[in-house]
């Protein structure tokens, strides 16, 4: 059976505090064995995720970045995306040709310093810069009422923009999502439908769609955040949840579905 592996970051691979992967480490060393793709797939931008996409030892392998909105693309260096007329450039062209009385309601990365996003997101000033460095989403706070907000919405479709909330950011994109970009890797990495069984891992809201749309979700404890209403397929059992939060989880997860029998362990 050829696998693929698309997998969140922050609270999934990566510890929710320490941000380390080192439990994981033996689930990692058994795809580079067996050369199984590993797919990174986070709210986080392309200059944050390629330096550990290259750690990780999967630079060959996409990533998808800014919660879908964007790819990219194996063995590519984010520069190479940087241009005049990328999807944030115009994106941030429409935010700014809105009419005033909705532009004030929204104010997103793009309009605050690395200092600003360093204080808002937690981040150090090096880690801040790079999330400052957007390529297709732009993500922020609406400060409007219910009613602004149904405007401010009604204004984006017209221009092919959508918003989406998310746990901290309001968030504009012009609509791919996670489990869009998996769809699409799938096709290009298999030849006929079902040829790869696509593993999708997660721990929060915003991989839900990814989650469902896998071959086999798996649903990561985190219990630093708010717990995954049931999902469609865990009836099934097409979606397990770990008992072991983060990179432990995740190791256990990965043996198990692709383990030999006397690496595999209980998710």
């Amino acid at each position: 059976m050829s696998f693929v592996i698309f997998t969140d970051l922050d609270g999934t691979l990566l510890d929710h505090a320490s941000y380390s992967y080192a439990p994981a480490r033996p689930a990692l060393a058994l795809l580079h064995k067996r050369a199984i793709p590993l797919i990174l797939a986070s709210s986080k931008t392309a200059f944050e995720i390629a330096p550990l996409r290259t750690e990780l030892g999967f630079a060959h392998c996409p990533a998808i970045v800014e919660n879908g909105a964007g790819l990219l693309p194996a063995g590519a260096d984010p520069e190479s995306l940087v241009s005049a007329d990328s999807d944030y450039q115009r994106l941030r062209a429409i935010l700014q040709g809105m009419p005033d009385e909705l532009r004030r309601l929204f104010v997103g990365f793009g309009d605050w310093s690395v200092k600003e996003i360093a204080a808002r997101t937690g981040l150090p000033m090096d880690k801040a810069a790079l999330a400052g460095r957007r390529l297709f989403s732009e993500p922020g706070v609406f400060t409007g009422t219910v009613d602004e907000k149904r405007r401010f919405e009604t204004y984006l479709e017209t221009t092919g923009l959508k918003a989406r909330q998310g746990g901290r950011y309001y968030t504009l994109s012009f609509g791919a999502t996670k489990a869009d970009q998996m769809t699409r890797l799938i096709a290009d990495l298999s030849d006929e439908p079902g040829a790869v069984t696509a593993i999708a891992l997660g721990d929060a809201a915003n991989d839900i769609e990814m989650l469902e749309a896998a071959d086999i979700g798996v649903i990561i404890s985190n219990p630093a955040g708010s717990p995954l209403p049931h999902l469609s397929g865990e009836d099934a059992g097409r979606i397990i949840r770990t008992r072991a939060a983060g990179p432990a989880g995740w190791n256990d997860a990965i043996l198990k579905f692709i383990g030999p029998s006397d690496l595999q362990s209980q998710a």
